[in-house]
């Protein structure tokens, strides 16, 4: 069965024969936690795909606030946007140097505005570099470009969305973290927050989703499988979760790729939830209700 929706999803071939397309834009949507080096910023400045800008996750961010890399304002992600190159109407495909962990992150934040334009590229910079594919070391200076945002707040929930949900749980929270830090047996990779997960949500760990050999996206209905192993029934709302807020997004786009009608991204995630607090956290594996 072949993907509901396609065109999130471009292969390396079509990318190289479209490097010199003026309206195609690649972005380079690598991430690493802080305190890892080289940072992704110093990957990219090695070796990226001929063209391609660096997205800063925690520069198109809003500034001033103690969460990290938290979405911006309609017109700062416009002005950000705009200023690596990206306008309305151009064709722009994301990648990451795993191959799918953090690109989800900059296609989410595109869809959020409201370009449909937004695709992910099929086993990222790991299958561009196995196929012996040029790379470029100069530091792109795109040309800056109109770019108009329409916020779509469907795509997005906060803590307060989710505390109310509590109750009824008309939306499935479905956390892409490893399985030993969603039942609490793993400490959380940054200092302070509790261990656990939100009550009643799932779990299915972000890299569950590609061929570990390939890097490339899982067939349609191996990722339905995958979901539905989970405890996820595709045909209700779901929001997707994870520790910032950057692989919920690979969720998100492994779900839009197989057809759902739109699942939301928690930004928070697991660094506003499981800051010490009142918010009820549960450990221990996924409970079936």
């Amino acid at each position: 069965m072949p993907y509901a929706r396609p065109e999130a999803l471009v292969s390396t071939a079509w990318l190289a024969s479209h490097l010199d397309d003026p309206h195609v834009r690649i972005l380079d949507g690598s991430f690493k936690l802080p305190g890892i080096t080289p940072t992704a910023r110093e990957d990219y400045e090695r070796g990226h795909i001929p063209g391609a800008v660096f997205f800063d996750i925690d520069d198109v961010a809003t500034p001033g606030t103690s969460l990290p890399h938290m979405i911006p304002s309609a017109a700062l992600f416009a002005t950000k946007i705009g200023a690596l190159g990206v306008g309305d109407g151009d064709k722009v495909v994301v990648y990451d140097s795993t191959g799918f962990s953090s690109a989800g992150r900059a296609w989410w934040m595109l869809r959020v505005f409201g370009h449909q334009e937004a695709a992910v590229l099929d086993g990222g910079l790991p299958k561009w570099r196995a196929e012996g594919r040029p790379l470029a070391t100069a530091i792109a200076a795109p040309v800056p470009r109109r770019f108009t945002a329409h916020f779509n707040p469907s795509l997005l929930r906060d803590r307060a969305a989710l505390l109310a949900d509590l109750a009824n749980r008309r939306e499935q929270v479905v956390d892409a973290r490893a399985a030993g830090r969603f039942d609490g047996s793993l400490p959380e990779v940054r200092p302070g927050l509790r261990s656990g997960h939100i009550p009643g949500s799932r779990n299915l760990p972000y890299d569950r989703l590609t061929d570990p050999a390939t890097h490339q996206l899982k067939s349609s209905e191996a990722l339905a499988m995958l979901f539905h192993d989970a405890g996820v029934a595709l045909d209700r709302p779901i929001v997707t979760s994870c520790g910032s807020g950057v692989t919920a997004c690979a969720l998100a786009f492994a779900l839009h790729l197989i057809g759902h009608p739109g699942a939301a991204v928690y930004d928070g995630s697991w660094s506003e939830w499981g800051l010490p607090g009142d918010t009820p956290v549960e450990t221990g594996p996924a409970s079936r209700i």
